[in-house]
C-alpha cells in the first residue's frame, strides 16, 4: 500500500479498516548476504540504501528490542548542516540533502520541517567563529546567514537580550536547517526496507561473532546462529559492548544525554534556537511542547536515564536565554546512551576483523545524520570503499592523529 492524500480519505470513509501493518514480522532465516546490527535509525537507513540505491539483496537487520526503540526515539529531532571542518561539513550538507527528499522517497510522513536553526553569539570572538563557520558553509552549498542584534530582536523578540552577564549580539541562522519527527524517521525507514523485501528481525539480541580465519562468518544471537560473509554494527552507545564480543576495543565512551519536553503552550519559538554562552538548545514540536537539551551528564553509563544535576543546568540555560521559560512546566524527561568518540566525530569503517563493518562515535549528531550515515554505510558494505563525504570517518584516525576535533576541546569525549 502506497499512502496518499487519496488513500486517506478512502479509509476516514470506510472506517480505516484497510490499514495494515507497516512491515512484516519474520522469523530469521539460517543466512543472509548482509546482516545489520541494530534496529535504530541508522541500520535501518543502512538497509534501506543497501536494497534500494545499491541494489543488494536476502538483507537482515537484528534488533535486541524493538525497531526505534534507542536514540532514534530518544533526541530533540535537531536537523542541520552547519559545522565547520573539512571532515563533517560535506557529509552533513549531504545529509540535509537527503532529508529534503526523505519523505518522497520513503512514502512516509516523517515530519520533516526546515523552520531554520539560529546560533546565538555573545561577543565579539564568537562573531568571528560564527563568520568563518558560515564561510565554511557557503563552501558547500549549506548556505548561512549573520544575523544583527537587531534583526534577531524581530525575530525572536522574547529572549533575554540585555543579560548582564551574557548579552546576545547576534546570531547564525541556517534557514533550511529544523527538525523532523524522530520515530516517524524510523518507521518510515522501516516500511520502506521492508518493502524491498529486508528482514527485520526484532527482539534478536548479538551475543557474539563467529569468526573463523580472522574473518567474519555471521553472528550468534538469542535466536540461533545466522550466517553472513559481511555484518554491519550500527548500534550507537553499545558500540563498545557489542564489538568486544568479537575481540575490538573501541576508542569510545558510553555517556547519557538527557532530554525535555514541556507542556504543550501556543506556537511561539519559530525554529530552533541555541544559546552560546552555555550549552542549552531548544525548539517547539507540533503538539506545543518545548523541546530541549544540554550536556550530557558525563559519567561513563549504559542507563537511558539521568539525574538531576543536568535537568538543573539545562533549566538554568533556558532561564538565562529566555527566562519567560521558568513559567512553562515540565511533563517528561529520557535518555539516550551517546557513543563518544575521542574527538566527537563518527567512525564508518572497516574493522580489523575482514567483513566486520563499523558505524559509531556519534556523540550528539547523530539523529541529524541518520541519511548520510545509512547510506555512507552502505556504500562501505556493498562496495568496500568509503564515500566520498566519509573519507575521514577512519577507525585508525586517532592512532594516524587525524582527527576532526569539531568542538575543539581535544581527547575528552565528556566534553563533547
Amino acid at each position: 500500500m502506497r499512502f496518499s492524500g487519496f488513500r486517506v480519505l478512502q479509509q476516514a470513509l470506510t472506517g480505516h479498516k484497510g490499514w495494515g501493518a507497516l512491515w512484516r514480522d519474520p522469523a530469521p532465516k539460517p543466512a543472509y548476504d548482509i546482516i545489520i546490527v541494530g534496529g535504530g535509525g541508522h541500520g535501518l537507513a543502512t538497509a534501506f540504501y543497501l536494497a534500494k540505491t545499491f541494489g543488494q539483496a536476502r538483507i537482515a537487520v537484528l534488533e535486541k528490542g524493538w525497531l526505534g526503540s534507542g536514540n532514534i526515539g530518544r533526541n530533540t529531532t535537531i536537523i542541520r548542516s552547519n559545522y565547520l571542518l573539512p571532515g563533517n561539513q560535506p557529509f552533513y550538507e549531504f545529509s540535509m540533502k537527503l532529508w529534503e527528499t526523505l519523505e518522497q522517497e520513503v512514502n512516509f510522513n516523517a515530519m520533516v520541517s526546515q523552520r531554520s536553526i539560529i546560533n546565538l553569539f555573545h561577543s565579539d570572538g564568537q562573531r568571528d567563529a560564527y563568520r568563518r563557520r558560515g564561510n565554511a558553509m557557503h563552501l558547500t552549498g549549506a548556505g548561512g546567514e549573520l544575523l544583527s542584534q537587531d534583526q534577531l530582536r524581530e525575530i525572536v523578540p522574547f529572549l533575554n537580550f540585555d543579560n548582564a552577564r551574557f548579552p546576545i549580539k547576534g546570531g547564525l541562522r541556517q534557514s533550511r536547517a529544523g527538525t523532523a519527527r524522530h520515530d516517524g524517521v524510523a518507521w518510515g525507514y522501516a516500511r520502506a526496507a521492508d518493502q524491498l523485501g529486508v528482514d527485520l528481525i526484532q527482539h534478536c539480541e548479538v551475543t557474539g561473532f563467529l569468526i573463523e580465519g580472522g574473518r567474519v562468518q555471521g553472528v550468534q544471537t538469542t535466536r540461533g546462529d545466522i550466517r553472513a560473509p559481511k555484518v554491519g554494527v550500527a548500534v550507537a552507545g553499545s558500540s563498545s559492548r557489542v564489538m568486544e564480543r568479537a575481540g575490538l576495543r573501541l576508542p569510545i565512551e558510553s555517556h547519557v544525554l538527557q532530554a525535555f519536553v514541556s507542556e504543550g503552550l501556543k506556537p511561539n519559538i519559530p525554529g530552533v534556537i541555541t544559546f552560546g554562552a552555555g550549552h542549552f538548545y531548544i525548539s517547539q514540536s507540533d503538539k506545543g511542547g518545548l523541546v530541549f537539551g544540554g550536556d550530557i551528564d558525563g559519567y561513563n553509563s549504559y542507563a537511558q536515564r539521568g539525574n538531576l544535576d543536568v535537568l538543573q543546568d539545562v533549566a538554568q540555560g533556558g532561564m538565562a536565554l529566555m527566562p519567560m521559560i521558568g513559567r512553562a512546566r515540565l511533563l517528561r524527561s529520557w535518555g539516550g546512551i551517546m557513543d563518544m568518540s575521542m574527538d566527537g566525530s563518527p567512525i564508518i569503517d572497516r574493522t580489523p576483523v575482514e567483513g566486520l563493518y563499523l558505524n559509531a562515535g556519534w556523540c550528539y549528531g547523530g539523529f541529524k545524520a541518520t541519511p548520510a550515515s545509512g547510506y555512507a554505510f552502505a556504500h562501505l558494505l556493498a562496495t568496500d570503499r568509503p564515500h566520498e563525504t566519509a573519507t575521514a570517518y577512519r577507525l585508525d584516525r586517532f592512532h594516524r592523529g587525524y582527527v576532526i576535533d569539531e568542538k575543539g576541546v581535544g581527547a575528552q569525549p565528556n566534553l563533547h
